[in-house]
């Protein structure tokens, strides 16, 4: 029998977990997908979760675009270097959402404890989620104000707003599961 107070937060969890994947896979592996847009015309550099146009996919990078100009000796410090190292947590909370989902359909088909499990994954993803997504608002912010120091047109990409969506959904996800937690999972019996 279907748990129907599972539903909504399960939805809401499946909709970040697919967010998650999408800020998970930005550039390199898919330049329509990035934090950052520095450059104009045909030389636009795109900054993602793994590296930037051009560059290999590794974990932690340095802010290094060959095609521009750029003096780079303020923004590529140990620090900022760091904290591209972080970005690895967009990936960690995707899986963590994952799970939820997992738990989710366990959930709603089945048992509460499903939906209790839900609520615990997706709180850690959305902590997760949390944190990397204001370290890395921090990060592109201090390098696009850098690269227009330098006169270089540099503008926020789409992935941080995809990791925005991704927080809410998961914050609402989070109190629809409680939500759910609490809810009916037995048919009402009715008194004859």
């Amino acid at each position: 029998m279907a748990a129907g107070p599972a539903i909504p937060g399960l939805l809401l969890v499946l909709a970040a977990t697919i967010l998650l994947i999408f800020v998970s896979v930005s550039s390199p592996t898919w330049e329509k997908i990035s934090f950052l847009n520095v450059g104009s015309g045909d030389s636009i550099t795109h900054y993602g979760v793994f590296g930037f146009t051009g560059s290999k996919t590794q974990i932690g990078y340095d802010f290094n675009p060959s095609e521009l100009a750029f003096d780079s000796s303020k923004l590529n410090t140990e620090i900022i270097h760091n904290l591209t190292k972080v970005l690895i947590l967009y990936p960690i909370a995707a899986g963590l959402a994952g799970l939820g989902v997992l738990f989710g359909l366990c959930g709603a088909a089945y048992h509460r404890a499903g939906t209790v499990l839900m609520l615990l994954a997706t709180s850690l993803a959305l902590i997760v989620t949390l944190v990397v997504w204001v370290i890395e608002m921090v990060l592109f912010g201090i390098a696009r104000d850098r690269f227009r120091d330098q006169n270089i047109p540099a503008e926020f990409g789409n992935a941080n707003w995809l990791g925005l969506g991704a927080l809410v959904a998961l914050a609402l996800g989070v109190c629809a599961s409680t939500c759910g937690v609490f809810g009916r999972y037995r048919k009402r019996r009715d008194a004859y």
